[in-house]
């Protein structure tokens, strides 16, 4: 049976998965299938350091710029709409570059996940409003308490994971551990099982002081071109400011320094940037369970260059 070819770039923030994903798609007759959840909003560019309109031309790219922030997706509704592309890519005989950051969310796309119902608004303001006020702690103490193979599983950095198993035992009044016991019947019955899909995982990471400063400058580059603007034009047309996409990192903070909750311009770079950091970190815990091959994109270009020419060549 033939194989159907994806190659996988992952990685934190700031490390380069925009660039070497076009690189390949050029190079191998690709095209780009973004998993990185904010590309999806055409309403933001800047604080997303989405590619421009120059590079979305050079390929074909899917899922990005296809919602807006008032029709918000999650994992299992992108699961569902990037499956599709992937099949009729393969049909085209092109070689899919899965590329993004949101590790949830290509977990949903190429194991699957477990049923779970949209969590409602009123849950989701509950947490929002106690992680903005009392940080992850608060999480971490309740996880404990209502799921402790949860509490166990996951890194106090995982704050995504920890607030979302909340999230979840506020929502059914079940453990979260009880949803994902039906993970290994869910991966026998995945896209990538069900259509031959053929994964090379590369994955791209910086040592992190080096990492830091990427993330400074990207900062200041972000400020620099027009990040304040673009979030109180959307304030002021369609976004009421309480949007998921727009309360990530980048636009919250940015939302703050409007209302005027820094002292200085220079307090709020400083704080966007300590939050992206902490962003990557929680990307780079996430990852670390997953079977993969991790390069420094500063360093090793040419050694991922061969390794996926190596894996596009293998048909065994």
């Amino acid at each position: 049976m033939k194989k159907n070819k994806v190659i996988i770039i992952s990685g934190p923030t700031a490390t380069g998965k925009t660039d070497l994903s076009l690189e390949l798609a050029k190079q191998f007759n690709g095209e780009v299938v973004n998993f990185d959840s904010l590309l999806f909003y055409k309403e933001l560019n800047i604080g997303t350091a989405k590619p421009t309109d120059a590079e979305l031309a050079q390929v074909k790219h899917h899922m990005v710029n296809t919602h807006s922030i008032k029709d918000a997706i999650n994992a299992a509704e992108f699961a569902r709409l990037a499956t599709p592309i992937i099949i009729d890519c393969h049909q085209r005989e092109k070689v899919v570059i899965l590329s993004g950051g949101s590790g949830f969310y290509l977990q949903a796309l190429t194991e699957g996940m477990y049923d779970s119902i949209t969590t409602p608004t009123e849950v989701t303001e509950r947490s929002n409003t106690l992680y903005a006020e009392e940080g992850i702690d608060p999480f971490i103490a309740i996880l404990k308490q209502i799921d402790t193979p949860s509490f166990e599983r996951y890194h106090e950095n995982d704050h995504y994971r920890i607030r979302r198993a909340v999230e979840h035992f506020w929502t059914t009044k079940t453990p979260f551990s009880d949803a994902r016991k039906q993970m290994p019947e869910k991966k026998q019955k995945s896209p990538t099982v069900i259509n031959n899909w053929d994964i090379l995982h590369i994955h791209l990471d910086i040592p992190k002081e080096e990492h830091y400063n990427y993330i400074l400058s990207r900062t200041h580059r972000m400020v620099a071109n027009g990040l304040v603007e673009e979030v109180k034009s959307l304030l002021e047309s369609i976004s009421s400011g309480l949007e998921k996409p727009i309360q990530s990192i980048g636009y919250k903070e940015t939302i703050d320094y409007i209302n005027d909750k820094f002292e200085s311009i220079e307090d709020y770079k400083e704080r966007l940037s300590i939050n992206t950091r902490r962003l990557a970190k929680s990307q780079r815990t996430w990852f670390k369970k997953l079977d993969k091959f991790c390069y420094n994109p500063l360093l090793e270009k040419n050694k991922i260059v061969e390794k996926c020419e190596k894996f596009l060549r293998d048909n065994t």
